[in-house]
């Protein structure tokens, strides 16, 4: 049995200076100190124009410790399979090559570059951090964002349309692990960075970020929020490892014990949930129990 990482068991050394540029309470800050530990020194970081963009901080001033390519949009992944295939040629098989994109610079503009790395089956992982919308460039609704969400271009009903589910989407391309995450669970965050980087090919997690400017919440409140979207099972933690679906963590728990909190709850922690009626939010209730009756039986 694998062995879960703890809070004593973490490792100390950090690859993120402590001054960076990013908004208080950010979700991602947690997660990129989180993800970066499990990786390691042999890393190299590849990130599009987005929230990290900001958090690292521009040349010649740095918050990550480690070598990071900036790159447009679309070419995320490519510009992984690029220098991955450089490594291959000077005999650098130990580094590990990682895209951290945002939801944006993933199920929008960058899906058909992760795509075709993903049918060629690079080995690289790829890291999607999902605050659910453009936030860097004023809280625009991206392919993300939930439905009912308050954005700048959908201010008076929210986004009339349902999240795009990127996991579901890069579990059908057949590839050995995809992985679901929180940044208000990093231990389970770092445990599946670890797994992924064990495997070849191309691995993808998907990690929920609370984004407090975003969504509308006090910023010393972003685990309580991000915790609440797993107790209420409106995000599951899980991993799809050579095809087989298992729950991880909070959610796996959450099942055995049947203590599911009611969605009501997550959406009324988030002003960007205001304009959502009584019957909307039913909807969004029936949906989540609807996904978690199939999950009886799948807890790891």
């Amino acid at each position: 049995m694998t062995t879960r990482t703890t809070i004593l068991s973490l490792p100390v050394e950090e690859y993120v200076h402590p001054g960076n540029r990013a908004c208080t309470g950010c979700g991602l800050g947690i997660a990129y100190r989180i993800g970066l530990k499990a990786l390691g020194p042999d890393t190299i970081v590849i990130v599009p124009p987005s929230c990290l963009t900001v958090l690292q901080g521009l040349f010649p001033v740095a918050t990550t410790k480690l070598p990071s390519l900036n790159t447009t949009f679309a070419c995320t992944a490519a510009a992984a399979t690029g220098v991955l295939e450089a490594l291959k040629a000077q005999g650098k098989d130990h580094v590990n090559v990682v895209a951290w994109a945002g939801d944006g610079g993933t199920a929008d503009i960058g899906i058909q570059s992760l795509s075709g790395a993903s049918e060629r089956g690079d080995d690289f992982l790829f890291m999607c951090y999902d605050n659910e919308g453009y936030m860097n460039t004023g809280v625009q609704r991206s392919g993300t964002t939930p439905q009912g969400a308050i954005t700048s271009n959908t201010p008076f009903k929210g986004k009339l349309q349902q999240k795009k589910d990127v996991a579901a989407i890069m579990t059908a391309h057949g590839i050995d692990y995809v992985a679901t995450a929180s940044a208000a669970y990093p231990l389970d965050l770092h445990d599946k960075v670890k797994k992924a980087i064990s495997l070849k090919g191309v691995k993808y997690i998907h990690i929920h970020t609370p984004c407090p400017p975003g969504w509308g919440f006090d910023a010393r409140y972003t685990v309580r929020v991000g915790e609440l979207a797993v107790k209420t099972g409106y995000w599951d933690l899980y991993e799809v490892e050579k095809g087989v679906f298992r729950l991880t963590g909070a959610s796996a728990k959450t099942l055995k014990a049947g203590t599911r909190k009611p969605v009501e709850e997550y959406l009324k922690s988030q002003v960007r949930f205001r304009v959502m009626s009584p019957e909307q939010a039913a909807d969004v209730q029936a949906r989540v129990d609807a996904k978690w009756s199939t999950y009886s039986g799948g807890a790891g």
